[in-house]
């Protein structure tokens, strides 16, 4: 066992845990700072497998982007913060998620051990150069599409917040002008 092998284990256990937990908890700021912790040790994992740009690109949209736009999102719908009751799943409705995430987790296993059977998976990896012609030629209107709809709901989540607010505030600002 290398250096490597047991740094990416670590990494690991730490993203599948956060993973759990940000699934897990009855709050939801703090579900959101638990999938901060889930993308960036799994950057941490593309870095021990030597895809550095992968872990960069990890690091500036789903960590730098994504989740500051889910805790933007959170902020301006006024969403509770804290434990809701109203927001609670039924312990039936429980059971039935984690029996599902289990067999999907088993299905994934049993691919995982019948591809690999205990042999040595060669991987031909690629180069940068290679990655950013694909990106920027036959991936770029899917990257420009996705950033459209980030837009869009950034949009939308600042236009419902600022019809939720009420209209004594609206008019006092009105006043002071």
């Amino acid at each position: 066992m290398t250096t490597y092998d047991i740094f990416f284990s670590i990494l690991a256990i730490l993203c599948a845990a956060s993973g759990v937990a940000a699934v897990t908890t009855r709050h939801l700021m703090h579900a959101a700072l638990w999938l901060t912790v889930c993308l960036a040790t799994l950057a941490g994992c593309y870095l021990v497998l030597g895809a550095e740009l992968v872990a960069l690109v990890q690091l500036l949209v789903y960590v730098g982007a994504i989740v500051v736009l889910v805790l933007f999102a959170l902020m301006l719908t006024r969403a509770p913060i804290g434990r809701s009751h109203d927001h609670d799943t039924p312990l039936l409705q429980r059971a039935v998620a984690l029996v599902i995430a289990g067999s999907a987790g088993v299905l994934l296993g049993i691919v995982l051990i019948t591809g690999v059977r205990g042999g040595t998976v060669r991987v031909h990896g690629g180069s940068t150069n290679g990655l950013a012609r694909m990106l920027f030629s036959t991936w770029v209107w899917p990257f420009e599409l996705l950033s459209l709809l980030l837009l869009a709901a950034l949009v939308g989540a600042l236009a419902m917040s600022r019809s939720l607010v009420p209209a004594r505030a609206t008019r006092r600002t009105g006043e002071d002008s």
